[in-house]
């Protein structure tokens, strides 16, 4: 077990504060148990053990630290005894003292500190999941977007008028792009019908919220060849657990055009292995069985014998590096196809992100011959007028179709 020999650092006086050894202890077990290092919870020792000593010398009881506490920490002068040869504290060393406060959070140690607005929030997402049928990562997408959104008092029902809402879009939409605006005003539509439900504003009030315009299916879908598909997935180095997971991650989004959301929730009771079936619940939570191509079931099953941790993670696609835990959101999945382009040499990509793949499934899959209904099964869409924006790159077949241009007929 990790002894905290760093902090004799502090003097053999400090030493002697055993309230915070003792939750230390179980806090490095549970580092141990996500794949760090000794060394690096020894480092963990240094910065807790320092803030222990700055928070004493302030007279901060353990019950009355915070994050905001760590945050002054990070900013103060630095003075204390030991061997840094820095006087000021660095983002990644007061990193660690926050984790260890969000550690004594969930052990309730000390009570976190909550807006007065978080609280309906947590509603607010409980809501979203039951009566709205959203899946939990959409649920926490809109909980996040709401908490840079809203005051952090509370709301008063007095406030709630079309004019309140309109200017606080109007405010938040400054600076941010298209995409980021319409999560907001989705997030922000969604909250008001929630109040409603809860009789706490007015109904209707959601249709105060500027629309903001969007040209759906007005561009030609984004895709790479099926000869540069296979370059991508050929750049990973197997022969690294890295590589490995990258291979199979990139397989299951070239082959069965997987969302990028679907890699990150995809659990291993999810496949049927008899069957070579993938269980897939995208957005709706409506849960679809998808057939797993040959290469890409070798590729997971590979990566489970020969790349990923055994630990006890229910989700398929683990990070490489510790802590060792699931990959926590779609840009994480972004990141393996955008680095995979780079091995690859694909220099100018029409985009970096996972979707690219996806669209480029459904690209070779219409030029090969599959239908309109063959091609939303597998993307799971629920429209065929989605599906109808990859038949705009079947240039073939809209030579067929096109009219032609009536020379000299009167204007």
């Amino acid at each position: 077990m990790t002894e905290l020999h760093s902090w004799t650092d502090f003097g053999s006086g400090f030493l002697q504060a055993s309230y915070l050894r003792r939750y230390f202890d179980d806090f490095a077990r549970e580092l141990e148990l996500i794949g760090y290092t000794h060394p690096t919870i020894q480092g963990y020792a240094g910065s807790i053990a320092h803030f222990g000593y700055w928070a004493q010398k302030r007279d901060l009881a353990i019950a009355d630290w915070s994050r905001d506490a760590v945050s002054d920490f990070a900013q103060h002068r630095c003075r204390c005894p030991g061997a840094r040869r820095s006087t000021r504290v660095s983002k990644k060393y007061s990193q660690r003292a926050r984790r260890f406060i969000i550690y004594l959070e969930r052990q309730k140690v000390i009570t976190p500190d909550k807006s007065a607005v978080e609280p309906e929030l947590s509603e607010f997402h409980d809501w979203l999941i039951q009566h709205r049928g959203l899946c939990i990562r959409t649920a926490k997408r809109y909980e996040h977007e709401l908490v840079g959104l809203l005051p952090t008092d509370s709301i008063e029902e007095s406030q709630l008028s079309a004019a309140w809402v309109r200017s606080l879009v109007r405010k938040h939409a400054q600076g941010h792009s298209p995409n980021k605006t319409r999560t907001m005003v989705l997030a922000f539509r969604a909250y008001l019908r929630f109040l409603a439900s809860k009789d706490r504003c007015p109904p209707g009030l959601d249709q105060a919220i500027p629309r903001i315009p969007q040209w759906r299916l007005a561009a030609l879908p984004r895709y790479l060849s099926p000869k540069d598909v296979e370059r991508v997935i050929s750049s990973c180095n197997i022969d690294t657990p890295l590589g490995l997971r990258d291979r199979a991650i990139l397989l299951l989004l070239a082959r069965l055009g997987l969302r990028a959301g679907d890699i990150v929730t995809l659990r291993l009771d999810d496949i049927d292995w008899g069957a070579a079936t993938l269980k897939v619940c995208g957005k709706g939570r409506r849960g679809v069985c998808l057939p797993l191509s040959q290469d890409a079931g070798d590729a997971i099953l590979t990566y489970l014998r020969e790349g990923r941790s055994r630990v006890d993670i229910q989700q398929v696609f683990l990070c490489v590096q510790a802590p060792l835990r699931p990959l926590q959101s779609s840009p994480a999945v972004s990141n393996v196809v955008s680095s995979a382009l780079r091995r690859a040499g694909i220099l100018n990509p029409p985009t970096r992100g996972a979707n690219l793949l996806r669209h480029s499934a459904a690209t070779a899959m219409l030029r090969g011959g599959a239908s309109l209904d063959a091609v939303s099964s597998m993307l799971r869409h629920r429209s065929l007028d989605m599906t109808s924006h990859y038949a705009k790159v079947d240039i073939g077949m809209l030579e067929q179709v096109v009219l032609a241009w009536p020379e000299g007929a009167p204007c």
